[in-house]
């Protein structure tokens, strides 16, 4: 059997490790925003999602679900399964 992923809209935010980013991630709902920097030129965004602690790392994106969780996403599978919309 073949399935088709229902149209959703979400909302999602890159992290990068800039205080614009860091704004934009609590502006999205993510608290607390975890950064961690135990190696200084690669830090690590730690969320707490539905299935436990995911990381993140700088130029993914943080996606809100339909149910108000947060998640990870790589850069290369976002761009493949979402499209800017204006809603």
């Amino acid at each position: 059997m073949k399935y088709r992923k229902k149209p959703v809209v979400v909302e999602a935010v890159q992290f990068v490790d800039t205080e614009e980013s860091i704004l934009k991630l609590s502006e999205l709902g993510l608290d607390p925003v975890q950064i961690d920097y135990d190696v200084p030129d690669s830090p690590i965004l730690k969320i707490e999602t539905l299935e436990g602690l995911m990381i993140a790392t700088e130029g993914d994106y943080i996606i809100k679900g339909v149910q108000g969780e947060f998640y990870p996403c790589k850069p290369d599978v976002f761009a493949e399964t979402y499209e800017k919309t204006e809603e």
